[in-house]
């Protein structure tokens, strides 16, 4: 068979709509009057060769591990080494979540992943007058080095990788994980895992910060330079579009605002005269994935060839470990639903299975109760076992990059790379990612989407099983809840009285005051001086209000 050219493929299709598709749409009248992604983006009803001539094979395909990476950052991809399953856990005190660590361990999890209470993401401690109501309550509480240790409690830290969800006291826990591990005699060179660590995105999405954006920034540069100097396997940014997509972005915004956040940390790298190519290598990325599954698959596919590109042609970096996007992502929390919980389970499966077939390197799938309570024990393993399916018994980790050469999808991967780029640009126009964070421009159009997004729901133009349609009244599900633990807060500040009592308080003051001084000169290296602060037993809170006293404080944006 002669091959189409694109026009031939232009005249059969209008031909097919004709001939074909128009006597069955007059029996069956499509379900709406339009096709769109979660997103917005319109899809099309057939796609065929014409959809992705303007792409070049060899240029914006190519093979898994060859540059751009559109198909993989591996050649062998999970032929060789699965994802790693990692869930994530955090609540009560350090010991309550080292227990939930081994439970996760033992049914087959191969990395941790942590999150933090509020008092501990915001820089204040356990005894805080204010925020002592919420220690251990939204994760584990973790005021010194001490809780590091508990929280750690016999975890191989040479053979197993942390994840830490934190940002504005990233570069503390960052010190305390380091000192942990040469206090129990893994060197900084064995440490692997993640501190999130991306500040920008909480002044639009997430709203957890402490500092104006500008020495935010620079203190995020600080842990960067360090993890290459003392920690070279660990990733010290996590760049994350996952809270922005849960604050309600598009895809196409949440991979434009990201790669903008993480382009915003490595320039200022370099307006420091700092090599490109020993920071970026240990850039990775956090990603939401939705519920409309072509678009997650294609946004991570697109999300992957941008960066390369971006590395390679704007920061002219020569390391090709430096093009790598290297990828976490979760399933999305905003999409599980208190209603119709066991729903749930098949929202993540499909979201899971997106995120494979999209390339993720490893994924933490959403339990079926977190829209009610932290997930119960029952419930998180049901969430591995999703994963342990997906892997062992579909077939889908058997190909690399199985959805590749799919005109949808290539068409689609396009289509958002392009749509990204343009948003990028424009962030560029008005000087970059801390001036759309400070001029609201961000926030606005995350908020703006959200909306939309929200209308679209209460309008039934978008359908959520169980929610606004397939709702049954009569049906009830017995959940088990899983319930805060008793007296965390009086015990996590005994814990705190006790190291307070006990540490060398000439070193301790000493220290604090070498960072109170060094502060001021953003280009200076904070984070030796924050490291032995945190072997001296100082706080969270005590070094977090040193840098409030000489930064100040940022006030939270006025847009809703």
């Amino acid at each position: 068979m002669p091959q189409l050219s694109e026009t031939d493929w232009d005249s059969r299709v209008a031909a097919w709509r004709e001939s074909r598709l128009a006597p069955d749409l007059a029996r069956v009248p499509p379900r709406r009057e339009s096709f769109k992604t979660l997103s917005g983006t319109a899809v099309e009803d057939i796609y065929t060769p014409a959809s992705i001539d303007a792409l070049a094979p060899g240029r914006d395909i190519s093979l898994p591990g060859e540059y751009p990476f559109t198909r993989g950052v591996h050649a062998s991809m999970y032929r060789g080494r699965p994802w790693t399953i990692r869930q994530v856990a955090g609540f009560g005190q350090a010991e309550d979540t080292n227990r939930r660590y081994k439970y996760l361990l033992k049914t087959g999890q191969t990395g941790l992943s942590t999150d933090f209470d509020l008092p501990t993401l915001l820089g204040y401690d356990s005894d805080h007058e204010v925020y002592r109501r919420e220690v251990g309550k939204i994760g584990v509480a973790v005021d010194t080095v001490v809780d590091m240790h508990a929280l750690f409690d016999e975890i191989p830290l040479d053979r197993i990788s942390t994840s830490m969800t934190i940002n504005p006291t990233a570069a503390i826990l960052l010190a305390m994980y380091r000192v942990v591990g040469d206090e129990r005699g893994f060197p900084g060179s064995v440490l692997t895992g993640t501190t999130q660590n991306d500040i920008l995105k909480e002044y639009t999405a997430q709203n957890e910060f402490i500092f104006p954006p500008l020495p935010a920034v620079e203190l995020v540069v600080d842990t960067m330079e360090y993890g290459a100097d003392v920690m070279p396997r660990f990733n010290p940014l996590n760049a994350c579009g996952y809270h922005i997509r849960e604050a309600g972005a598009t895809a196409v915004e949440e991979v434009a605002l990201t790669l903008s956040a993480a382009l915003c940390y490595l320039e200022h790298a370099r307006a420091r005269g700092i090599d490109l190519d020993r920071l970026a290598p240990r850039v990775s990325f956090f990603w939401d994935v939705h519920n409309n599954f072509f678009e997650e698959a294609a946004k991570l596919r697109a999300a992957r060839r941008l960066w390369a590109r971006l590395t390679r042609e704007r920061l002219n970096c020569t390391n090709p470990k430096s093009w790598l996007m290297r990828a976490h992502c979760q399933t999305a929390g905003v999409s599980l639903t208190a209603q119709q919980p066991y729903n749930n389970v098949a929202r993540t499966a499909l979201q899971a299975m997106a995120a494979v077939l999209g390339g993720t390197q490893s994924l933490h799938t959403n339990s079926l109760d977190e829209a009610l309570s932290i997930p119960s024990e029952s419930a998180i393993k049901i969430a591995v076992r999703t994963q342990q399916i997906i892997l062992h018994e579909t077939g889908a980790a058997d190909v690399v990059d199985p959805l590749g050469g799919s005109y949808y999808v290539e068409a689609l991967t396009t289509q958002i790379e392009e749509d990204a780029m343009a948003l990028i640009d424009r962030i560029d126009q008005m000087g970059g990612m801390i001036a759309a964070v400070e001029s609201g421009y961000a926030t606005q159009l995350i908020a703006d989407s959200a909306w939309e997004q929200q209308v679209n729901v209460e309008s039934n133009d978008s359908i959520v099983v169980g929610v606004n349609d397939f709702v049954d009244a009569t049906e009830t599900h017995e959940i088990e809840i899983d319930r805060p633990i008793p007296g965390v807060m009086e015990r996590q500040m005994d814990r705190l009285v006790d190291v307070k009592r006990s540490r060398d308080k000439k070193r301790h003051a000493d220290a604090l005051r070498a960072i109170e001084r060094a502060a001021p000169r953003l280009e200076t290296n904070l984070m030796p001086l924050i490291e032995e602060a945190v072997r001296a037993r100082a706080s969270v809170g005590e070094i977090s209000d040193v840098l409030r006293g000489v930064w100040g404080q940022q006030q939270p944006s006025a847009i809703f």
